[in-house]
């Protein structure tokens, strides 16, 4: 077996809207999700938090084309049962004008324990991710190329940005997803790691002093997974269109290849602190962030970085057959993220005359319509 072969399943959570509203469905007919499950064949369809939003799991895939494919099913199974019932689907990370004090959560006992502990955090948390697995190698193997990506995780979530909205305000983040995030426990960049066994001790430590019921509690941007065996990135804000989302995929696998056919030349791993520094500034101000260099101590634009990372992966592009989708980076930072879009949106509309529900509602119809891109073979 090559020692270099990658698996990759997408976790997409998507938000249901109210066809003529354009508002969030707090409580959705249930027939939808029934409806999903009954056709979801390879893959799986799975409640979130709060009723209004809905998860697809693709099948496990062998090459960013059967990725595609994937994603092509999933979306439009959702999209197709949404319509039956008289609703939209949006893939976004924040909707522009929900209301948070409006939405249901969802029945079970593993959501009612979040709100009773979480509290305020857990109900304001009104937002959804892209939840990427890459599965590959050993056990060690996995923890250290988790530990290898970290410094790479805020160019990723910058290209991502999809959430610059929450409640009617232009929040003056590209993604105020991770400001949600960040009021509840283990979410962030996780420490470095290197083997297995260290991982599994500090699982352990947090299960003995009662803050975790299982490894699904911590909340990091990269994880290993804790029902595969996978490396799970989750720092991403939902890619709207098909396309950006397919170069978050591409990108973290040639990542992951390169990882391991370096892993014994890697450089050394930068303060945690300083990623996390890095990534503020990538949900900051997206495609349009300063980062610090990955591998140096100076400040550069994300475009050069972004050039500069795309040569080191060609090889690793052209042994999975993604070269197209990895150089899409340079599109989206040229032409920018959803986020971006749908500040320019909102602001035109504004300038025309729109109030600005009007102008929020114009963002959803533009996001819907994304959503559905790409969606044909």
């Amino acid at each position: 077996m090559d020692n270099l072969a990658i698996t990759l399943g997408v976790e997409e959570e998507f938000f249901l809207v109210d066809a003529a509203s354009r508002d969030l469905l707090a409580d959705p007919a249930p027939e939808i999700f029934e409806l999903c499950e009954r056709n979801a064949g390879p893959h799986k369809v799975v409640h979130e938090f709060l009723r209004s939003q809905i998860e697809t799991n693709t099948r496990v895939c062998h090459s960013l084309a059967e990725v595609r494919q994937t994603l092509r099913e999933t979306r439009k199974l959702v999209i197709d049962a949404a319509a039956q019932h008289g609703a939209k689907v949006i893939a976004v990370s924040t909707h522009p004008f929900g209301r948070w004090e409006e939405q249901m959560p969802t029945e079970g006992d593993r959501y009612r324990h979040f709100a009773v502990i979480f509290q305020q955090s857990m109900r304001r948390s009104v937002n959804g991710g892209l939840h990427v697995h890459a599965g590959f190698g050993d056990a060690d193997d996995r923890i250290r190329v988790m530990t290898a990506l970290r410094r790479y995780l805020p160019l990723l979530h910058a290209l991502s940005t999809s959430s610059p909205f929450t409640e009617g305000r232009m929040t003056g983040f590209k993604s105020y997803r991770l400001n949600l995030l960040g009021a509840l426990p283990r979410t962030s960049v996780p420490g470095a790691l290197y083997s297995r066994a260290e991982y599994d001790k500090l699982l352990e430590d947090y299960r003995e002093m009662d803050f975790v019921r299982d490894s699904g509690e911590l909340w990091w941007d990269i994880r290993p997974s804790g029902k595969y065996p996978t490396i799970e990135m989750r720092i991403c804000d939902v890619g709207t269109r098909i396309e950006e989302t397919m170069t978050l995929v591409a990108l973290y696998a040639c990542l992951v290849r390169w990882v391991l056919r370096n892993k014994d030349s890697l450089p050394s791993e930068p303060p945690t602190e300083i990623i996390a520094e890095n990534r503020w500034l990538a949900q900051r101000y997206g495609v349009f962030a300063i980062l610090g260099d990955p591998l140096g101590k100076e400040r550069r634009d994300i475009g050069d970085i972004a050039e500069w990372l795309t040569a080191e992966l060609a090889e690793d592009a052209a042994a999975l057959d993604c070269e197209a989708e990895l150089n899409y980076v340079h599109e989206i930072i040229r032409n920018g993220s959803s986020a971006d879009r749908q500040i320019d949106l909102y602001r035109l509309r504004r300038l025309e005359g729109d109030s600005e529900q009007q102008a929020l509602v114009a963002v959803v119809d533009a996001l819907i319509e994304e959503t559905c891109e790409g969606l044909s073979a």
